[in-house]
C-alpha cells in the first residue's frame, strides 16, 4: 500500500505523466486549499483576507442591482463574442483567396493597437454608449480570433488539399470540405480559448458608458472608493463566470464532436 502511494506521489512530479480524473481533482483541491491558506495567513491591512472577500461576495450577490448588472455584462459579452467570431471566420476563410490575404494579415497586426488611443475615433463613429462598447469589444477580440484561426488553417497538411484535387473537387469545394467543415471542432476550441479575452475587456469597455450598468461598472465604483473587498468579490464573480462559460463551451464541443474526447497519450 505504501509503495502504491509513493508511486502515485512520484507520478505527480514526473514529466509527461497523465493522471486519472480523481487524482487530478484531488490535486486541484489540495493546491487550491494551500493557496487560500497562504492568502489568509499573508492577508490583512489593505489586502482583504478570503473571509472578507467571501463576506463581500455575499453582499454583492444579495444586492438588488446585482442581477441587472450580471445580465448586462453577460449579454454584452455573448453578443460581442458572436459578432466577433462571425467576422473573424469570414476574414480567416477568405484569407486563402490571395486578394483577401493582406487584409487578414493586417487584422492580425491590429492586436498591437491599444484601445485607449482609439476611444475618441470610435466615439465619433458610433451613435451611443452601447454601440461604443460593442465596437471596442469586437475590435479588441477579432484580431486574436483571426490569429488563432489562421494558425489552424496554416497547420493543415497539404495532402488533404491534394486529395481534394485527386477527387476533382473545385477550390471552393476544397475550402468547404477541408477548412470549414473539417476544422469546425477546432473553431470551437479557438472560441473557448479566446472567450477569456472578452471577460478581460468587459470591465474596461463598460467603464466608458456606465448608464447600462454591468459588472465592470461595479468594479470601477468599488475601486474608486477603495473598497478592495468589494473589488475582490466582483473579480471572483467574473472569474467564476469565465470558468462556467469555459466549461459549457468545452462540453458543447464534446457533444458536437465526440471524437475530441479521445485521449492521445496514456
Amino acid at each position: 500500500m505504501s509503495n502504491i502511494n509513493n508511486r502515485q506521489l512520484l507520478r505527480i512530479f514526473t514529466p509527461l505523466q497523465v493522471l486519472g480524473r480523481k487524482t487530478m481533482l484531488a490535486l486541484v483541491i489540495a493546491e487550491s486549499m494551500l493557496a487560500i491558506a497562504c492568502w489568509q495567513l499573508s492577508g490583512g491591512g489593505l489586502i482583504p483576507t478570503p473571509a472578507k472577500v467571501l463576506h463581500a461576495l455575499s453582499e454583492i450577490v444579495q444586492s438588488p442591482s446585482f442581477i441587472d448588472n450580471l445580465f448586462s455584462s453577460v449579454m454584452l459579452t455573448v453578443k460581442g463574442m458572436v459578432i466577433s467570431i462571425i467576422i473573424a471566420l469570414i476574414i480567416s476563410y477568405m484569407s486563402i483567396v490571395p486578394f483577401f490575404n493582406p487584409i487578414a494579415r493586417f487584422v492580425i497586426k491590429c492586436r498591437y493597437l491599444t484601445l485607449t488611443g482609439l476611444i475618441f475615433l470610435f466615439t465619433l463613429l458610433t451613435k451611443d454608449g452601447h454601440d461604443l462598447k460593442m465596437s471596442l469589444l469586437i475590435f479588441g477580440i477579432v484580431p486574436f480570433f483571426v490569429t488563432s484561426l489562421l494558425s489552424v488553417i496554416g497547420n493543415i497538411d497539404n495532402q488533404e488539399f491534394e486529395l481534394c484535387t485527386t477527387l476533382r473537387m473545385s477550390n471552393w469545394k476544397a475550402l468547404w470540405e477541408v477548412i470549414i467543415v473539417g476544422r469546425l471542432d477546432q473553431v470551437f476550441e479557438v472560441m473557448r480559448q479566446n472567450f477569456a479575452i472578452a471577460w478581460l475587456m468587459i470591465t474596461s469597455v463598460e467603464g466608458l458608458s456606465m448608464s447600462e450598468g454591468g459588472l465592470g461598472v461595479m468594479l470601477i465604483r468599488a475601486n474608486k472608493y477603495v473598497q478592495l473587498d468589494m473589488v475582490f468579490g466582483t473579480l471572483v464573480v467574473i472569474f467564476l463566470l469565465g470558468i462556467f462559460f469555459d466549461f459549457i463551451l468545452g462540453k458543447f464541443r464534446e457533444w458536437l464532436f465526440p471524437y475530441t474526447k479521445l485521449q492521445i497519450r496514456n
